[in-house]
């Protein structure tokens, strides 16, 4: 088989897909984790149930959706509720399986700030969108899947502002806040993979095709672990990539060349 070309977006969201089981409930957030559900749904889980923000449950998109709040959504869909429901009825209450989030900064256990780098919360360098629904979808979700590129300035020892989170201070301080949901359970990123230890500190457990842990390990901003049973990510297909480019998002709007 020839070579396939693609660009560490691609290689993140085509490995995200991977993750989703056939029959899961997943909130889908949007931009690439969006462009990650609709592709397992086409390919190794047509039965994923996919929710949005908005309300709306089941969703059978016909084209990539551009918002939580896109028309297209509602047409085919299980169910359209409200806002409260979303959250109150369906993801307190245990059901959605899987939460795709991401943020500006992801620490060593898994927090992530998506709200301020650098100063105080009323004088920063820089102020970010914020959570949006990320913090609760953190705490509630039954599991969580992150999405970023692999690069130091993202991957600091601690965050500047914990927005959402994953492990607190680790090894059970989820449970001691109160939160249910098991916390992110990975870490995808244009390197490999990163997954919790039983201390809740993430460590390299994959990589992917011609990416080394030396790379991975300067560009996190602690001493990075690596797992003794590191593994190598399967190669992307063209079928992947052709519904990534062919129906998914044929005019570039997130794949944009890199």
């Amino acid at each position: 088989m020839t070579d396939l070309t693609f660009t560490p977006a691609e290689l993140m969201i085509v490995n995200a897909a991977r993750l989703l089981q056939d029959g899961d409930v997943v909130f889908v957030g949007v931009g690439q984790p969006n462009l990650a559900c609709n592709l397992a749904k086409r390919t190794h889980a047509p039965d994923l149930v996919m929710i949005y923000e908005a309300g709306v449950i089941g969703a059978e998109p016909s084209r990539l959706p551009l918002s939580i709040g896109d028309p297209t959504l509602v047409s085919g869909a299980l169910s359209v509720v409200s806002m409260y429901d979303i959250f109150a009825t369906y993801l307190q209450r245990g059901n959605v399986d899987v939460g795709f989030l991401g943020g500006a900064q992801i620490d060593r256990y898994g927090n992530i700030n998506a709200t301020i780098i650098g100063g105080d919360y009323a004088h920063p360098k820089v102020r970010l969108p914020g959570s949006g629904g990320a913090q609760e979808i953190a705490a509630w979700a039954n599991r969580c899947y992150i999405m970023t590129p692999h690069q130091i300035r993202r991957f600091p020892e601690k965050v500047d502002f914990l927005t959402s989170a994953g492990y607190l201070d680790g090894k059970g301080g989820r449970e001691k806040a109160g939160l249910r949901g098991k916390g992110p359970v990975a870490v995808v990123t244009d390197l490999g993979i990163l997954e919790p230890d039983a201390d809740g500190e993430l460590m390299l457990t994959a990589l992917h095709p011609t990416k080394t842990a030396d790379q991975a390990i300067q560009n996190t901003g602690w001493p990075l672990k690596i797992s003794q049973n590191l593994r190598t990510t399967q190669p992307l297909t063209e079928k992947e990539l052709q519904i990534l480019h062919e129906e998914l998002d044929p005019t570039g709007i997130y794949l944009k060349t890199e």
